[in-house]
């Protein structure tokens, strides 16, 4: 003990500056745990939170940035924590306190180890949000400082991965004919199971299917202008799972609010929740708005035409149900009431949003969307008509006749009859 009082002035220094050094290894080993650890839906909170929530989702909007200069620092501080250890243990040795020296060496490796690491990793999974908020302006500001040297330090490892680590674009295992075909081919029961070859075969439906086919139609949505309030959306509530907010100078949609925690909403300026939107083209395939969705953290995609013009919007969550449901509809989602009911027992009735694709799974036969891209009912009368349609028009369709029972203005809440035993070959007399 007298020994150790003795050489105070020989280790304290070196301890203190090495207690400092720890410190500062947790933060950056907590730091990245706690932000590579976060959810998505933890990401999508940080996007729409505080500002320093905010400074977080920006930082790991580019990962490799924040990552690098995490490690980074990371090494430097553990460089120097190790040199500072061994001068510390040298002047100990110089004076002749060997085994004071070999006690400082390995309770300041094992202080590394547990409190630089292991501890504050452990704690980061537990409490990631809240560390990754607190985080997330010391890590901005030690990102900001390595700016001028991340360009170097990232051209020097694309080139060591390029020598050692060539990407090599691999060609796919399997195409999607490919898989459709297996799926054709395949028995029940044998090689897939009847509810994994629908779920694989409405994959497949992803890559074929456009945004324009499952989007809400932008006449059935309710924008709102900012500052919208929880008392402005009573009358809504029971319609409505996102709030769309537009443009003050026009009608495209900017951003959107989430309603599916209505307990977690404040009572004012809701708006402050937003979430960003992306834009696709009416032509895009659902496989490629959700694999952008899910890149970029977002759960809307506003549907844009040829013009420019806002159309309608496709959500994430209307993606997997079209994936995971079988009988997933847009119809139904959008009226709230089943597209497709019975009258009788040999005709049903359709409402003229239901999609040609739901129809003819719903009557167990074979369809394409053609080159007219007619994609719903409705479209599918106007094109064979030529105009709206009226009350007791009828139409041809695969071996089907649909007539009209209901018709509103400019083609809206039209209805059709179809008889499911009086039908032929389309052309048979």
């Amino acid at each position: 003990m007298t020994a150790v009082i003795d050489t105070l002035p020989q280790w304290l220094p070196g301890v203190l500056t090495m207690a400092v050094l720890v410190v500062a290894s947790g933060f950056f080993s907590g730091s990245e745990t706690a932000l590579f650890y976060l959810s998505r839906d933890e990401q999508r909170r940080l996007q729409s939170g505080s500002s320093a929530e905010r400074t977080a989702a920006e930082l790991l909007s580019n990962p490799d940035r924040l990552l690098t200069a995490v490690l980074f620092w990371n090494l430097v501080i553990n460089l120097a924590f190790f040199a500072v250890s061994l001068v510390t243990a040298k002047r100990l040795v110089s004076s002749g306190h060997a085994s004071l020296a070999g006690l400082l060496s390995v309770v300041s490796v094992s202080s590394l180890v547990l409190l630089g690491e292991v501890i504050p990793k452990s704690l980061a999974v537990s409490l990631r949000y809240p560390i990754a908020v607190l985080a997330g302006w010391p890590l901005s500001i030690s990102v900001r400082i390595l700016d001028p040297v991340i360009p170097v330090l990232g051209h020097i490892s694309n080139a060591i991965q390029r020598v050692l680590w060539p990407r090599l674009t691999p060609e796919p295992y399997l195409q999607t004919e490919d898989l459709e075909r297996a799926i054709e081919t395949s028995e029940l029961g044998v090689e897939l199971a009847a509810l994994e070859q629908e779920v694989l075969q409405r994959v497949i439906d992803l890559s074929e299917m456009t945004a324009e086919e499952l989007m809400r139609p932008r006449n059935t949505l309710k924008l709102w202008e900012p500052p919208v309030h929880l008392t402005d959306l009573q009358t809504h509530l029971a319609a409505i799972d996102f709030l769309f907010l537009s443009d003050v100078d026009d009608e495209t949609i900017v951003s959107a609010v989430s309603l599916d925690e209505l307990s977690k909403l404040p009572e004012k300026n809701l708006e402050t929740l937003a979430e960003k939107v992306i834009f696709v083209p009416w032509c895009s395939l659902l496989a490629d708005v959700l694999a952008e969705l899910r890149a970029k953290l977002c759960r809307v995609a506003v549907v844009v035409n040829e013009y420019g013009d806002t159309i309608g919007v496709v959500t994430e969550s209307d993606i997997l149900d079209t994936l995971l449901d079988p009988e997933a509809s847009r119809a139904r989602r959008l009226l709230r009431s089943e597209p497709i009911q019975p009258i009788g027992s040999n005709r049903i009735r359709v409402h003229g949003l239901t999609t040609l694709r739901y129809l003819a799974r719903h009557l167990d036969i074979d369809f394409d969307v053609g080159d007219d891209n007619l994609l719903t009912v409705s479209g599918l009368l106007q094109e064979l008509l030529g105009r709206f349609p009226q009350i007791g028009d009828e139409c041809r369709w695969e071996q089907f006749t649909l007539k009209v029972v209901d018709a509103g203005i400019l083609g809206r809440e039209v209805r059709v009859d179809i008889d499911l035993v009086d039908h032929r070959p389309p052309h048979a007399d």
